[in-house]
């Protein structure tokens, strides 16, 4: 099935050098090197949603020729909450394209697209009204992609205000996590940069999650979102060792927070341009990773947000990561 959208160009890059080939082509992974560990780079889909509302096959082979194994989508999806939909509508216009979800395909003929780049979909990201509303649907999708995580990416605003919203939101997120594995995948939340500064005495993201259940309700962490809330990233993969099990690797051009408290998507959007190609910033990446692994982490995205040239970006930061030691 064709796509449904048709406005910007894009070409695919095949990166010059074996050293950026698909592991899978060439066999094994190198025996040397971090990456010798991560088995499989991922990239979430967001880093180019402009490729992808043009002409995703194009998109997916440059993906592919760099390198990466695994993809995380982002919705909203054909199923997705009308809710959802119509938000994610009207911030169309301010992102400059509609692209999301199976990106114009049916189900089946996304999946075959998948499975002819050898592509793996770990994770789903979703929106917190689909995931009370109408999860078994995306439950089935996930399962039919071979998806273990449905994410949710953030909290909507109205829903954190106040500690007790977050007292809340844990209950919430329990029953989300125990519908989940009734239906044989798994709840994750992917923390943005709110919250993670004390209210009243305490840090509101360590009130959600020490209220979860740890088997129901795991983590992504986003290494640049959770710099910019004047978190540590390493310590908190310590402190809930075990639940992290994604992460969204970013670099920072300099150290930069947020002005606020990282509550509103103004402030996020106004950190995009600090995010730049991992190895070129100020983030010591490497020990960060080392914690990621030894703690439980397994799966690894690169995350550009809507990065202005990504055939040098992700090939870049593929490279680096392969380069690890």
């Amino acid at each position: 099935m064709m796509n449904r959208n048709q406005f910007l160009k894009t070409t695919a890059l095949t990166a010059a050098g074996s050293f950026l080939l698909p592991s899978r082509l060439l066999g094994q992974l190198p025996e040397t090197g971090l990456s010798g560990k991560i088995q499989r780079i991922g990239v979430q889909l967001f880093s180019i949603p402009k490729m992808l509302d043009d002409r995703p096959e194009a998109a997916l082979k440059m993906l592919a020729d760099m390198g990466y194994e695994e993809l995380e989508l982002y919705g909203p999806y054909p199923f997705s909450d009308r809710r959802n939909k119509e938000r994610w509508a009207s911030l169309e216009p301010m992102l400059g394209f509609t692209a999301s979800g199976f990106f114009g395909y049916e189900l089946a003929a996304f999946k075959s697209l998948l499975n002819s780049f050898g592509f793996r979909v770990p994770s789903m990201h979703t929106d917190l009204d689909t995931l009370e509303n109408n999860l078994p649907a995306l439950a089935a999708a996930a399962r039919d992609l071979g998806a273990t995580y449905v994410t949710l990416p953030s909290i909507p605003e109205d829903r954190r205000q106040t500690l007790d919203d977050y007292k809340r939101m844990a209950d919430g997120f329990n029953v989300i996590g125990k519908a989940a594995r009734e239906e044989g995948i798994r709840f994750a939340y992917h923390n943005h940069g709110y919250g993670l500064q004390e209210s009243d005495g305490q840090v509101p993201f360590e009130v959600l999650m020490d209220a979860t259940d740890p088997e129901g309700v795991f983590l992504e962490m986003d290494l640049f979102w959770t710099v910019s809330g004047r978190a540590n990233p390493s310590e908190y993969l310590r402190r809930y060792q075990g639940r992290y099990k994604m992460m969204h690797i970013k670099d920072m051009k300099e150290l930069k927070y947020f002005a606020g408290d990282g509550g509103d998507p103004s402030q996020w959007v106004g950190l995009f341009p600090n995010m730049t190609t991992l190895g070129d910033g100020a983030l010591d990446l490497k020990p960060i990773l080392d914690t990621a692994l030894e703690t439980g982490v397994e799966h690894f995205f690169v995350e550009q947000d809507m990065v202005a040239d990504p055939q040098s970006a992700l090939s870049a930061s593929y490279a680096y990561l392969r380069s690890l030691e």
